[in-house]
């Protein structure tokens, strides 16, 4: 026998099990960014290296460590796609879609980074994100803030999750604050480890995002980044603020947050949780103002956010969301013998041309009443349509009710359809 093939480490099978959770919780998205008017875009899992180099920075853990990248054919350098805000920009710069327009859009789709697998943290793994272009005031920062929050009140975890709010300023008053930050470190340097060595020289902001408690102890008395902002970003965020305190959505501002792409100015953000150990980022985001310039488009301004799907399905089950999730039949057909396979079989397809969205399986394989009916219960079905010679013969059904107290009962076939609108409420 030869040997068994098994999925590629930290990239998982999503089985029926668990898919219909992950439909539920995609289907509430679509339906909180409808309400906020924002489009779909779809790119391509594959894009050029050049694209993430350019806006994630070449000095990032992403793109020294983390991309799945490969020679093609031609020799060409391609890359999975670690994130989604490159791939959106760059289609929109491609497709005209991003100068002296204003564009409110969202993907959801597969990202792909080589890092050691851990709950919520996955080498394959799904983001949920929205971008915004041509818009350069606080009041879009706090829309977009707006709904994020708004999907966690859909799904009923708001409880479980605090803001964090930040501004990185202009580049003018972050290259200041770069500077007092360098010499700072440089008077600390033996208690900082590796990675924040290297990053010093090309990166230092990211030394404040350290996770090591070491580092942690040593950058306590750093200078803070809201100290350096110029007077228009002061005013950026402080006009965000009153916005959200308008709104009612509750924040805390942690100087430290800098987020880990270089690209984003002004406003940064995270919704944190401590539900989920060590990953407790489910939602993070900005403003990226210089971004399309960059990947040469027209100066144009841009804020958005990202939601890791694996971490936010993980806070939906600890939450219980999953009773809401619909069973994936709600009727369930049986045939007693062969000769009424077929009165079963067009019955079914009946249902489904008059009731498109009931649920409708059809049993197959035969068997007695008993088996069927043990196939029937396994479906998770609310009623099963009992049909046998007797049914066929007098033009009738009968309906079992599997999951509520009541009898039995029989109906004449030409009521089978209004009889199952009543029950279903379609």
């Amino acid at each position: 026998m030869s040997k068994q093939i098994q999925a590629i480490r930290g990239m998982n099978d999503c089985l029926p099990e668990q898919s219909g959770l992950w439909q539920w919780a995609e289907k509430a998205i679509r339906e909180v960014v409808a309400s906020y008017g924002y489009q779909e875009v779809r790119t391509p899992i594959v894009e050029s290296t050049d694209l993430f180099k350019r806006s994630i920075g070449e000095v990032t853990d992403i793109v020294e460590k983390e991309m799945y990248t490969f020679a093609d054919r031609n020799d060409d350098s391609l890359t999975l796609r670690p994130e989604g805000t490159a791939s959106v920009v760059r289609a929109g710069n491609e497709h005209g879609l991003l100068y002296n327009q204003q564009q409110r859009l969202w993907y959801l789709g597969p990202m792909f980074r080589h890092e050691r697998p851990q709950k919520g943290r996955y080498r394959q793994f799904h983001q949920f994100g929205v971008e915004v272009f041509g818009l350069a005031g606080p009041d879009i920062d706090a829309e977009v803030i707006a709904l994020s929050a708004r999907l966690w009140k859909k799904f009923g975890i708001s409880e479980q999750v605090t803001l964090e709010l930040n501004s990185l300023g202009s580049n003018e008053a972050r290259e200041t604050y770069r500077k007092a930050l360098v010499e700072f470190l440089l008077a600390r340097k033996e208690h900082l480890d590796e990675d924040s060595l290297r990053r010093l020289e090309s990166n230092p902001l990211r030394v404040l995002d350290s996770k090591n408690p070491q580092v942690q102890a040593a950058i306590t008395d750093a200078p803070s980044l809201i100290d350096y902002l110029d007077a228009e970003s002061k005013e950026h965020f402080h006009a965000l603020c009153e916005r959200l305190d308008a709104l009612g959505i509750q924040y805390r501002v942690n100087p430290r947050l800098v987020r880990g792409l270089d690209y984003y100015n002004r406003t940064v953000f995270e919704w944190v949780t401590d539900s989920l150990g060590a990953q407790g980022t489910v939602c993070a985001g900005g403003r990226y103002d210089g971004l399309v310039e960059q990947l040469g488009g027209k100066s144009t301004q841009g804020v958005g956010f990202a939601i890791g799907m694996e971490r936010l399905v993980l806070m939906l089950q600890a939450s219980g969301a999953e009773e809401f999730v619909a069973s994936p039949v709600d009727v369930y057909v049986t045939a007693m013998g062969d000769e009424v396979e077929l009165y079963a079989l067009k019955i079914a397809e009946s249902l489904r041309d008059v009731m498109p969205t009931l649920r409708v399986q059809t049993h197959f394989g035969g068997g007695n009443f008993k088996k069927q009916m043990k196939r029937a219960d396994k479906s998770a079905a609310r009623v099963a349509l009992v049909l046998g010679e007797t049914e066929q013969q007098d033009a009738q059904v009968s309906i079992k009710f599997l999951r509520e107290d009541k009898p039995q009962i029989r109906i004449a076939r030409s009521e089978l359809e209004s009889t199952l609108v009543e029950l279903f409420s379609l």
